[in-house]
């Protein structure tokens, strides 16, 4: 099995269910329900991997609190390799509240810890002991992202394999310095939101097709219309597969999971990507990103339910 290596941001979701109304300035409104969960966009992409079955070490930063403690405890007990996150009393570990409406979502976060973690506190000896690399939020970890690039060139000439899922741009600058980072690596999983704000194209075929460097595999999240990729220049797609949603916090995160658990085992493209959207859908079971997530025969009864 690959041993998978997740460099991100640590942070907790707090997550306020089937809100009456996206607030506006001076007015309250009452949410449904309300859980904290593990948070942040690499560790439920990490967690979801392990509940998988796959062996993934993690890497990032996080402050001395009872936040960071509740996430290291999270991590530990899926079974994730955290020998390497040290807590700093310097730092705040990083909050997002996530407010969900029947019909939409918005996200309010706090970074925290999350931009202070230097690609250059990456050991060599943390590359040696995996076989890919996979980073989360490019645009959050703002620390990270300059020597972004560097990092996977180091990962591919230690020999592994490499991906990244840029997350939004809170910003919403869509610097093009990505296009250079995306020459190292070889799987890119964004939205279809993002891809449509990196390239300037609303189409995604078109989108697809201007991301195409000739060595990246650009895999488009598109929510409830599943997901797409070029295949030999042609678009496939892929459906959501139907299930009874509650939450949809932190599905793209494990449609990252599943896609990379299947890619990794050297499945086709077209069972990566439905490897990725099953995952994707069986996420949004329960409250948070994490409750949700489906184990690998979890995953294999719904594909074999809907081939």
């Amino acid at each position: 099995m690959k041993r998978i290596l997740v460099i991100g941001e640590i942070n907790v979701d707090l997550v306020f269910k089937n809100c009456q109304a996206l607030p506006s300035p001076g007015r309250e409104v009452l949410a449904e329900d309300f859980i904290m969960a593990p948070g942040s966009s690499s560790m439920i992409c990490a967690m979801g991997l392990a509940r998988l079955g796959d062996p993934v070490a993690f890497h990032g930063k996080l402050g001395a609190d009872s936040w960071g403690g509740y996430c290291l405890d999270a991590l530990h007990a899926a079974g994730i390799d955290i020998a390497s996150v040290r807590p700093d009393a310097a730092l705040r570990t990083g909050a997002t509240v996530s407010l969900s409406t029947p019909q939409d979502r918005a996200l309010v976060t706090f970074p925290g810890a999350i931009d202070a973690l230097r690609a250059d506190e990456v050991s060599d000896a943390l590359l040696a002991g995996a076989d890919h690399l996979h980073v989360s939020s490019y645009y959050l970890q703002r620390t990270l992202r300059p020597d972004c690039r560097q990092l996977f060139a180091r990962a591919r000439g230690a020999g592994l394999t490499t991906s990244l899922d840029p997350g939004f741009d809170p910003q919403q600058a869509w610097a093009v310095d990505l296009l250079d980072t995306l020459t190292e690596v070889d799987l890119f999983l964004p939205n279809e939101l993002e891809l449509a704000a990196i390239t300037g194209r609303d189409e995604v075929l078109a989108g697809l097709r201007a991301l195409d460097n000739g060595h990246t595999q650009t895999v488009v999240k598109r929510g409830q219309l599943g997901c797409a990729s070029l295949e030999r220049g042609h678009l496939l797609q892929v459906p959501a597969f139907a299930v009874d949603p509650i939450d949809s916090t932190g599905a793209g995160d494990s449609f990252d999971a599943g896609f990379l658990h299947a890619w990794l085992h050297g499945l086709p493209l077209f069972d990566c990507l439905r490897w990725g959207s099953a995952c994707g859908s069986l996420s949004t079971r329960s409250i948070g990103g994490t409750a949700g997530q489906a184990s690998a025969s979890e995953v294999q009864t719904l594909l074999a339910a809907t081939r």
